[in-house]
């Protein structure tokens, strides 16, 4: 199966969108048997990034971390800890993947779910068959370790904590923070957050923990607890020690599922370290609704093929665009060379009609357009979004991730946004800098950046269900003045469709 990866989450490609991965956005997928050589510059970037595939679901397979460390010469804003662990949070079925999203694109139904949670690839032993893969994080008394924490999870937010201890947030998305501490983080897929853990409690073992934040009602997911091991050096063993200690590990007080409180408390708790430069002029004030839907079940189908509720087929939108991935040319392909019928550049800047977006809706909004829309933005514009999401089928905290971009997170709330009022909640002395804003459930956020990277950038849902239903756009952004605003030229081995 032709497939490529994701080299961006986080790394901003400036001027080389060919590096950026996602299929038929930025290049054709690469053909079994063949190569593609990922050239980019990481520029001004530190902390906790990572990789994956980007088509169909191989992500939850392909992936791994994308560690960048401070320049030679340069240090951490914070006291250097004597050891680094990376913890990446995934998703495993008992199943091939890809026949799991083929059948749900077949049926028309929702995917089935996970059959574990794993912590660096393991699950933990909390479930069976697993408990000698167990991972073993080490810390010594007294000594400040940093745990690098990824979600690699397809689907689903986690809850993420460790038995007694507390955890201090340093960095978010190769993004420094003003630090903080909490007991529990909360990731949506695509996120990273980076801690200092310290060896303050008695030598023992402790549960590190993560298990799911699930918002959407009346929906599966996967209720179960993915489990690794922090283990002191001079935990008390047997007496003859030669398998390790043997008491069982203190477990975490985890968040129940649906603990919305805790989830928002802690994705409030973001600051930048210092005061920043927030774009205060707008130039392109967007507003896009985010969240499912429900297409009619076509006449030529049969009834095995519209298996969601009510014989309909599930689909998901922005501003009522269902996006639909070209198959014979990347988007950025066509929109640097000037080709027609590959894209449209006429995505709403705002939802067509307007309604109570996380009311009541009238089952006439749940069924969206469907085409490859994108919204043209002058080079060095500056843009906000308000991400809205909707009851369309059920409220659902979404993950929406831009590549191309860092972008501020003014703020977040519940409700529909009110541009009167909410705009008085905007933090502009030292928002968050992120590159995936998890939407509250039944809420909206804001974002902001500036149009400095030239290229066709898609904004999706990092949930990847939600991404073949159709939630995503993509912003197309044209060259400035000068080479170093213009967007490289293709390279030779670009693959092609």
């Amino acid at each position: 199966m032709p497939y490529l990866l994701h080299f961006r989450h986080g790394i901003r490609q400036i001027r080389t969108g060919w590096a950026d991965g996602p299929e038929f956005v930025t290049q054709c997928p690469i053909r079994p048997g063949g190569s593609y050589t990922y050239r980019f510059t990481i520029q001004g970037q530190e902390g906790t990034l990572w990789w994956h595939a980007h088509s169909s679901w191989l992500r939850a397979t392909v992936y791994g971390a994308l560690i960048i460390h401070p320049k030679q010469g340069d240090s951490y804003p914070f006291t250097k800890p004597k050891r680094e662990t990376t913890l990446l949070l995934g998703e495993w079925w008992d199943a091939n993947p890809i026949d799991v999203i083929r059948q749900a694109t077949r049926t028309g139904g929702a995917p089935n779910v996970s059959d574990a949670y794993t912590i660096n690839g393991q699950p933990g032993d909390l479930y069976n068959c697993s408990s000698k893969d167990t991972v073993i994080v080490p810390i010594d008394s007294g000594e400040t370790n940093l745990l690098r924490v990824i979600n690699a999870g397809l689907n689903q937010p986690l809850f993420f904590s460790v038995a007694n201890h507390k955890l201090t947030v340093v960095s978010a998305d190769a993004s420094y923070t003003k630090p903080f501490t909490t007991t529990v983080l909360m990731l949506g897929p695509g996120q990273t957050t980076d801690v200092l853990i310290t060896g303050d409690q008695p030598p023992a073992r402790y549960y590190l923990a993560a298990s799911a934040y699930f918002s959407a009602q009346n929906a599966a997911f996967g209720n179960t607890t993915t489990t690794a091991i922090l283990e002191y050096k001079s935990a008390p063993c047997s007496p003859s020690c030669k398998n390790g200690p043997t008491a069982k590990p203190i477990m975490p007080q985890l968040p129940a599922f649906n603990d919305t409180n805790t989830a928002s408390a802690f994705t409030k708790s973001f600051r930048s370290p210092r005061k920043v430069e927030v774009p205060t002029e707008i130039d392109e004030n967007l507003f896009f609704t985010i969240g499912l839907g429900l297409n009619n079940c076509p006449k030529h189908f049969r009834a095995r093929r519209c298996q969601g509720p009510n014989g309909t087929r599930f689909t998901a939108s922005m501003n009522n665009v269902s996006f639909v991935l070209p198959n014979n040319m990347s988007i950025l392909q066509a929109y640097q060379q000037n080709i027609p019928g590959v894209f449209t550049n006429d995505f709403p800047a705002n939802p067509p009609k307007k309604f109570d977006y996380t009311g009541n809706v009238s089952s006439s909004l749940w069924q969206p357009l469907s085409g490859t829309r994108g919204y043209n933005l002058k080079y060095g514009s500056r843009v906000q979004v308000v991400l809205q999401d909707t009851s369309i089928v059920t409220p659902e905290n979404h993950p929406i991730h831009l590549h191309g971009y860092d972008f501020y997170i003014l703020a977040e709330g519940f409700g529909n946004f009110n541009a009167k009022t909410d705009t008085k909640k905007f933090n502009l002395v030292d928002p968050p800098m992120r590159n995936t804003v998890a939407v509250p459930a039944n809420g909206w956020a804001v974002i902001r950046f500036v149009a400095d990277n030239p290229g066709a950038w898609i904004m999706h849902c990092h949930l990847d269900v939600h991404i073949n239903w159709g939630l995503a756009m993509v912003f197309l952004v044209d060259n400035g003045v000068g080479e170093l605003q213009t967007i490289e030229p293709p390279p030779a081995d670009l693959p092609v469709c």
